[in-house]
């Protein structure tokens, strides 16, 4: 950096005319702000007087042999300084702070210190013990190398105060930070964790908008319409259409499911009445082959399960005729104990018209 002394210029001579005794340098580099012209004039440095004009025909211009402009004011200067940590693959890296302003322009200019920073870092340097500072800590654990090394640098420059000839410095501060690759490590790390909660973030957004829509959805067509009317996003005319349409269709297809379902159920009735019939059926043509039953009683318990109807043509029929053949064989004389016993109504009166 160019401070304190900003451009070193060498001057030529001046030489007279013989029309004009009145002479005038014109190699003077113009100041900037905040800074003084400082001429060489033999071995002698002098700084043109503050507070005049500048003029180019003053004695100290016409006779100086080079210029220096050097910067009064105040600046913050910072040096750094590299400490060792346990691992011989990472350092920490010291960052001192310092203020600094020219008190002797003159002798400035006579040192030649075009960057303050040298003698600066050449102070920094000379503190032997700050490296025992960080050798014992790894190089995650910069937070407590920052503060040993604060308290450290503040008790060396309360003891062995910063000196540069011609200028004021001032210890500030000192900071601590990671080698590069440490942090472009955490670096990278912070930016993977910000963008996962980024992402987490969005997921818990997007959960819970589903889950507003999911509420709203529940609650009907009705309130759906409504929340969009709200927002202007529905026109009313086209939410009350679209609800008189969606009421037809439902209306129709209520209709036609009740409609559906009495046919389910005429139907299931119908088969379970004709399952009835032919079990019936069944039963009675079983029992026709038999000589020994009395078809009035059957037909009369079949009529109760049918409640008292018909159970079909053939049904009919099919009684009629066992009806008949269940009338009875012709008595004929039984032998045996106390004369002849005879059948009626095609029953056994007594246990002897068993025997042929």
């Amino acid at each position: 950096m160019n401070y304190p002394v900003i451009a070193e210029h060498i001057l030529a001579t001046v030489q007279g005319t013989w029309w004009s005794r009145r002479r005038r340098r014109e190699d003077v580099p113009p100041l900037p702000p905040g800074a003084v012209h400082v001429f060489r004039i033999g071995g002698n440095y002098r700084t043109f007087p503050e507070g005049m004009v500048f003029d180019a025909s003053h004695p100290d211009v016409l006779d100086a042999s080079s210029v220096s402009l050097v910067d009064t004011r105040a600046r913050l200067v910072e040096v750094e300084r590299t400490l060792p940590s346990v691992s011989e693959a990472d350092n920490f890296t010291v960052r001192a702070a310092f203020t600094c302003q020219v008190t002797d322009p003159t002798v400035i200019a006579r040192q030649g210190i075009i960057d303050v920073t040298v003698p600066l870092r050449a102070y920094l340097m000379g503190d032997a013990d700050l490296p025992r500072v960080s050798a014992g800590h790894r190089v995650e654990e910069v937070n407590a190398v920052r503060t040993e090394v604060s308290h450290r640098m503040t008790a060396y420059s309360a003891i062995v105060p910063p000196r540069v000839a011609g200028m004021s410095v001032e210890f500030v501060s000192a900071e601590v930070h990671a080698s590069d690759d440490l942090r472009d490590w955490e670096q990278k790390v912070r930016d993977e964790r910000r963008a996962w909660e980024l992402q987490r973030g969005q997921r818990d957004f997007e959960t819970e908008d589903a889950r507003r829509i999911a509420e709203l959805l529940s609650q009907g067509s009705d309130h759906v319409d409504a929340f969009g009317i709200a927002r202007q996003e529905i026109d009313v005319t086209q939410a009350a259409a679209r609800i008189h349409r969606l009421t037809d269709e439902e209306s129709a297809r209520r209709h036609a499911a009740e409609a559906s379902d009495r046919a389910h159920a005429q139907a299931r009735e119908t088969a379970e009445a004709q399952i009835r019939r032919d079990m019936l059926l069944t039963l009675l043509r079983q029992m026709g082959t038999s000589e020994y039953v009395d078809y009035h009683q059957v037909l009369d318990q079949v009529l109760r399960e049918t409640g008292g109807q018909a159970v079909s043509g053939i049904a009919a029929a099919d009684t009629a005729r066992m009806v008949e053949s269940g009338q009875g064989r012709p008595a004929r004389p039984a032998a045996g104990r106390g004369g002849s016993h005879e059948a009626q109504g095609g029953f056994v009166r007594d246990e002897d018209d068993l025997v042929d």
